[in-house]
């Protein structure tokens, strides 16, 4: 009886000897944790009236994460860039942005625009870290209105509305304008506002303004006001959005209206292109952030190629190279200070940034974080863009 008594012993040791050890061999190994990662936030618009700006700019933003990556990351840690859609909407921007912070964002990359834009930057700030949005050119997208850790990659409007101002007044000759205002957002207003100014103070004469709101657009009102003007203008200035941009211009060029049209960011919109085509998609000419070839942008056929590898096509608005760059100046801020807030926001004021989007100089935090940045000009041929130049006025309005 103790003869069996042991061996039962002997052989439970060996079950639980072998089930312990066998426990050991199977234990997995440490998982990677999110300190070999760093994680920049996007809360930024896939859905809504913004999307069409938006979704360009996360394409690049993808390449940008893509490249870096696969080049060892950032102080060989790899990137991840997370958007939460804010769906074009002021509340649910500052929310989603509240939330990859939650998550472990170091930045916070947001709409390109101020209103829909601004709620995420101030939801960064209120974390310490930084917020930059590709593409809003409001003036109140900066240090002043948002915190000192807060930028934008745009040109602001001072530049965008004085630049075609001395377009039209200088290089063109044009005396006369009919300025047609969208009152929809800060950016619409501001633009034609700091063009307005820039033209009169040349000696410019703006015969009638317009306002109206996104979404209720009366074109047979606005083109009854432009016939019934005292002299034809020499051209027609429209800061607005698609969908309604589009709309005004096709139903004032049916209405055989053939003046020049001129105008700001908005227009570099592939949509507008295809909606205006050969026909109707001449003599129009605006300011944007970039142009889509190798001639005005050193880099681009490396940066298209990238891109088609990713997407399977070429690069069609050039949006999606400001959200390439803002990737890239953050990059280049962390590799060398890291990823703490207040570094970062110091070396992006104290360096200069040489883009796709063109040279890139910021004021420091008590001037705004003004971007000194020249405007691409751009023209529309038979309902394709062309390329003019780049520029930079020689008056500059404040803010």
């Amino acid at each position: 009886m103790k003869k069996i008594i042991s061996l039962l012993m002997v052989a439970f040791l060996i079950a639980t000897m072998t089930t312990v050890s066998g426990c050991r061999r199977e234990e997995p190994k440490p998982a990677a944790t999110e300190a070999d990662t760093i994680l920049i936030g996007g809360a930024m618009s896939v859905t809504g009236i913004q999307a069409p700006l938006d979704s360009p700019a996360i394409e690049g933003i993808k390449v940008a994460i893509a490249e870096i990556n696969a080049n060892g990351g950032i102080n060989g840690k790899m990137l991840e860039f997370r958007n939460m859609d804010s769906k074009s909407n002021s509340a649910t921007a500052s929310e989603v942005a509240k939330q990859l912070v939650d998550q472990g964002a170091v930045a916070i990359i947001t709409s390109s625009d101020y209103d829909f834009g601004g709620p995420a930057a101030r939801a960064a700030q209120a974390a310490g870290i930084v917020g930059i949005s590709p593409s809003a050119s409001s003036p109140l997208f900066g240090s002043t209105m948002l915190g000192d850790k807060q930028f934008t990659l745009s040109m602001w409007n001072t530049t965008m509305g004085a630049v075609m101002a001395e377009k039209a007044y200088i290089k063109d000759g044009l005396r006369t304008a009919y300025v047609i205002t969208d009152d929809f957002i800060d950016y619409t207003k501001s633009l034609s506002r700091y063009f307005v100014q820039c033209f009169e103070r040349l000696g410019g004469t703006v015969l009638r303004e317009d306002i109206f709101s996104q979404g209720k657009v009366d074109t047979a009102a606005l083109i009854a006001h432009y016939k019934a003007l005292p002299q034809k203008p020499d051209f027609i200035y429209i800061s607005s959005y698609m969908p309604d941009l589009g709309t005004i211009i096709k139903e004032f060029r049916t209405a055989g209206i053939d003046s020049p049209i001129y105008g700001g960011d908005a227009y570099d919109d592939p949509a507008l292109f295809e909606l205006l085509g050969p026909e109707f998609g001449n003599d129009i000419y605006w300011d944007s952030h970039s142009f889509n070839s190798e001639e005005a942008v050193p880099g681009f056929t490396k940066y298209n190629a990238a891109y088609k590898e990713l997407f399977g096509k070429d690069v069609d608005a050039p949006w999606s190279m400001a959200g390439y760059d803002v990737v890239m100046v953050l990059a280049e801020a962390m590799r060398a200070v890291g990823t703490d807030g207040d570094k970062i926001a110091k070396y992006m004021e104290d360096h200069t940034f040489d883009l796709l989007t063109g040279k890139l100089d910021w004021s420091d935090a008590a001037s705004g974080h003004e971007p000194n940045k020249a405007a691409a000009v751009i023209k529309l041929e038979k309902g394709k863009p062309v390329f003019i130049e780049w520029a930079i006025p020689e008056y500059l309005p404040r803010p």
